[in-house]
């Protein structure tokens, strides 16, 4: 970011495109490190973790007051979330370019990109 700009943050959802928890190889760690790295330095990247298996986890409803827990693992692929970045960018346009740069290094799969609401929002 450079001064005078007022970035918004976004949460970045990555679904990969191959089966859950495949594991990196030693090149895609380091390459992920080094967009890391870059990300941070330009000040963009807040936050990023992968997600274990959705074994471990569970999905939690309510519907006219009543819960529905249901337990992991999740078969439909593209509903599983692998990971998570919490960026800041001058511009959706911004994050998006960012993405692409994390798509390329994380491989197929898709990023669902939502602005996150400020307290300014919600101001009288």
């Amino acid at each position: 970011m450079t001064e005078g700009e007022i970035p918004m943050r976004y949460l970045c959802l990555y679904k990969p495109n191959k089966p859950e928890s495949t594991p990196p190889t030693q090149q895609e760690i380091a390459t992920m490190g080094k967009l890391i790295e870059d990300m941070t330095k330009a000040g963009v990247l807040l936050a990023t973790e992968g997600c274990q298996s959705s074994a471990k986890g569970a999905r939690v409803r309510l519907a006219n007051g009543k819960f529905a827990v249901t337990d992991g693992p999740f078969t439909e692929v593209k509903e599983v979330v692998g990971g998570f970045a919490l960026i800041q960018a001058k511009s959706k346009e911004g994050a998006i370019e960012w993405t692409k740069r994390f798509l390329e290094v994380a491989g197929d799969g898709e990023t669902e990109i939502r602005l996150l609401h400020e307290m300014s929002d919600f101001a009288p």
